[in-house]
């Protein structure tokens, strides 16, 4: 918990501290904490206080550089077209009087952006919404197609599922907690062996000069979109993870969750199957949102990243279970095991469903 003066302190850094009247908690974000900043005769809030999470995210002058081009570069397009109310179409970040957009106050960094007023996050996902965030967030890789200037790779090898596999063989290997004696253990091991290569396809693509890196959003969900009060796309907000990947990163990862009728832990695998529906909604509006710049091999393995996903995270889960859960929190001791056995439904469900 912060105290309300400590906040009013750290906004002065990027508002002059007199107009401040308020500094609030906003929403419940797992990754940053966030706040409201209440200026002195106004209802609404007028900027956002954001805590950037520098063990997650460790260099916060990549990921500040990362998300000013690539909103500067959004910016002059809107611009060019035309386009009114562009404040509330792309996200726009205060500097501070370090000349940044960031500064650190202690050992911890901030930063600060406008608030976009009048404006809603959606967390059901339905065909509709399915499309919206297929087409909007394909709009956005298409807005970043020509970007010239370097993007950082601010997660190294986030979605790279040949280093997932790697990781998971040193798991193996040093077993430390002795869970590898275990019979469905064993079994996991072989089964994720089993698709291993099919699954690594992308990488190899890649190497092969045949699948080009494009500017991802790497983080597609519905709530990382605002709407307004008639229910239409505004912007995509939470720009963190914005780094060059496979266009499958955000095709798959949004499927992930998305057309998973069950929960990321479900213990009853009954409950998992892979809605169609809501696949073929996303896959409509991502397919329009990219019809500029997709080239044939990207479209055609859109159905391997949508069984991509499940399979990295099973791999990921699974190795942090052979681990003793170092990395994921967990709430009970099989917790990793029971994801692990969840996403493997979920992979075996989409590639049923996408043949």
């Amino acid at each position: 918990m912060y105290e309300p003066q400590t906040l009013q302190t750290i906004a002065s850094h990027f508002v002059t501290a007199e107009h401040i009247d308020a500094v609030l908690p906003l929403g419940n974000g797992l990754i940053n904490d966030t706040f409201k900043i209440m200026m002195k005769g106004e209802e609404q809030p007028r900027y956002v206080l954001q805590h950037i999470n520098d063990k997650v995210f460790t260099d916060v002058e990549m990921l500040q550089r990362n998300i000013e081009t690539v909103t500067d570069h959004i910016r002059r397009k809107y611009e060019a077209a035309g386009m009114t109310d562009i404040n509330r179409r792309v996200l726009h970040f205060l500097k501070a009087d370090t000349g940044k957009t960031y500064v650190k106050v202690g050992e911890e960094y901030w930063r600060v952006m406008d608030f976009i007023a009048d404006s809603v996050t959606q967390e059901a996902v339905t065909p509709q919404s399915a499309y919206d965030a297929g087409r909007n967030f394909g709009d956005f890789e298409a807005l970043l197609a020509d970007l010239k200037e370097p993007i950082g790779e601010i997660i190294p090898n986030f979605h790279n599922i040949e280093f997932r596999l790697k990781q998971l063989e040193e798991a193996i290997a040093a077993n430390p907690v002795g869970r590898m004696k275990d019979a469905e253990v064993q079994d996991y091991v072989k089964k994720i062996q089993e698709h291993a290569s099919a699954m690594c396809l992308g990488e190899r693509l890649y190497r092969e000069g045949k699948l080009p890196k494009r500017i991802c959003h790497c983080d597609t969900k519905v709530n990382n979109m605002l709407f307004d009060k008639e229910g239409n796309v505004l912007c995509i907000i939470d720009l963190d993870t914005i780094m060059p990947s496979f266009v499958f990163s955000d095709f798959g990862d949004f499927l992930r969750s998305a057309a998973n009728t069950g929960a990321e832990d479900d213990p009853d695998l009954g409950n998992i199957h892979f809605n169609r529906a809501i696949y073929d909604a996303f896959l409509e509006g991502y397919l329009e949102g990219t019809k500029s710049f997709l080239t044939p091999v990207e479209r055609e393995n859109l159905p391997y990243a949508a069984c991509l996903f499940p399979y990295m995270q099973a791999v990921r889960f699974f190795a942090d279970y052979i681990n003793g859960d170092t990395y994921y929190k967990i709430r009970y001791p099989e917790h990793n095991l029971v994801r692990t056995r969840a996403q493997w439904k979920l992979f075996e469900e989409a590639q049923k469903a996408l043949k």
